[in-house]
């Protein structure tokens, strides 16, 4: 292209130099001097050599730390932190191993009848060890079972009558324990469909399609309704209660999966909402205990007794912004922020802490958090938590007034992470009867597994009642004690 100030080398090099960031005043000066197009191809290199740099250094920050993990490429992931320390126990402390079986099905002896190395004839000794072996017989054949059911007549009803058979729900081939085992596969481990198929028919020599599972599950969550209202019901009157919720699809469309949690209790909701809606459908009145919950605006919407927002859920706040904010302000705010929020977290791990012992320890954090939230800050990082710190501050340090209250939600985030493995296997549901079935049968498991209970015998048992005298027993409670 020719220029009609200049040589087309001369602009070539003022373009070359704008593009690798070597441009100097004078090649600057002169292309000010050639005509508009010159200028405008200038621009353009600097704007490109911008956008490059810009972008090798956003890549170089790394990841957000709210991104999942399934979404950071492997090859940018950081090596695995090693672990401190040898394996096992603590030098002093009692091992931990497989206990030994109760019953003893079968016996074997062992002996050699020669030395195996030359050969050579063996002298008998009495030094036996045994050796216990567990394992899975060979073949698991399933058990077929034909009900002869004797219909007679009644001249009182004027009308036939029939026993009813407990062992399988009415019009159903498989029996109690399979439906059992394939619904805790499913909703209470995360197994995939498919994956059931394949166990059932390959190592139980059980032949099951997909369809019939999923109908047969949708009448188990069905006839667990009233267990399901129980665990609500439980739930509502817990001392602490802690609440969190994730995304989730139904028929493509999103909506989120709600886990509210105690130590012995579960209930998972699924709703088109992510805001107060959805928490009026589970909290019917107020709450009286005290909820343990992030930061989420919607959860200020309730009327409970206390809150105790996750320091954790802070603290990575603090890390995050700690990657693109180095001012001193900043800084200086963040160190505080840590270093009282480390005060509260060390005192509340004292062996010997109680709320009462150390209430005046408890108060003066109080007075320091208050200080550091009516603080004028001109880094807006710093202002935007302090804000938050002066809206949250009376949900900061509620577990030093509470001894059973944790300063973190894990327990919610634990119990919230089978449901988050299923979503990955099973893409959650595909209609709103199968949500349903999923927040019924997900509730039912993780409640009897946090009671201490096994899954499948309860329900195989409480299946059994339910054909005898068309109700359910009452849910189990902890150590075998009844609810409701």
């Amino acid at each position: 292209m020719d220029f009609p100030h200049g040589t087309d080398a001369e602009a070539q090099d003022i373009i070359s130099a704008a593009l690798h960031g070597r441009l100097t005043p004078e090649q600057a000066k002169r292309a000010a001097r050639f005509d508009l197009v010159l200028g405008a191809f200038a621009w353009i290199a600097m704007a490109q050599r911008i956008a490059t740099l810009e972008a090798s250094l956003a890549g170089a920050k790394g990841p957000d730390p709210a991104t999942p993990s399934g979404q950071i490429p492997v090859y940018t992931k950081p090596p695995a932190r090693k672990r401190k320390g040898k394996p096992g126990a603590k030098p002093g402390h009692p091992g931990h191993c497989r206990p030994s079986p109760v019953q003893i099905d079968r016996h074997e002896e062992h002996r050699l009848a020669v030395c195996p190395d030359c050969g050579g004839p063996l002298q008998r000794c009495q030094r036996p060890r045994t050796r216990i072996i567990v394992d899975i017989p060979e073949a698991i054949r399933p058990e077929a079972t034909e009900h002869t059911i004797h219909r007679d007549y009644c001249p009182g009803c004027r009308k036939h009558v029939e026993p009813v058979v407990p062992d399988a729900l009415p019009q159903a081939t498989i029996g109690h324990r399979a439906v059992a085992l394939t619904a805790w596969l499913h909703y209470g481990l995360g197994v995939t469909i498919d994956q059931i198929v394949d166990i059932m028919g390959c190592h139980l020599q059980t032949r099951l399609s997909p369809g019939g599972m999923v109908a047969i599950w949708q009448r188990l969550a069905h006839i667990l309704e009233a267990w399901y209202q129980q665990i609500a019901a439980d739930a509502r009157e817990s001392a602490v209660l802690h609440a969190d919720e994730t995304g989730w699809r139904v028929q493509g469309a999103t909506h989120w999966l709600w886990c509210f949690t105690s130590q012995k209790t579960c209930f998972y909701l699924v709703d088109r909402s992510r805001g107060s809606p959805a928490l009026q459908k589970f909290f019917l009145e107020a709450f009286d205990g005290v909820l343990v919950r992030d930061f989420w605006a919607p959860y200020d919407s309730l009327t409970v007794g206390d809150h105790q927002c996750c320091l954790v859920h802070l603290l990575r706040e603090l890390e995050k912004v700690d990657q693109h904010n180095q001012t001193a302000v900043w800084l200086a705010f963040a160190k505080k922020l840590r270093r009282l929020l480390r005060d509260g977290i060390r005192l509340r791990k004292r062996p010997d802490f109680t709320p009462d012992a150390y209430r005046a320890r408890s108060h003066r954090l109080d007075c320091r958090l208050i200080e550091l939230a009516e603080g004028t800050y001109d880094d807006g990082d710093a202002q935007r938590l302090a804000n938050r710190l002066s809206k949250y501050r009376d949900s900061i340090f509620t577990f030093l007034d509470y001894q059973e209250v944790p300063f973190e939600n894990n327990h919610a985030e634990r119990q919230i992470r089978p449901a988050v493995v299923l979503r990955k296997n099973s893409q959650s549901n595909r209609s709103a009867r199968g949500a349903a079935t999923q927040s019924v049968l997900m509730s039912v498991y993780r409640t009897l597994k946090l009671r201490g209970h096994d899954p499948l015998a309860v329900m195989v048992a409480a299946l059994r009642d339910y054909m005898r005298t068309g109700e359910l027993p009452a849910l189990p409670g902890i150590g075998g004690v009844a609810e409701g």
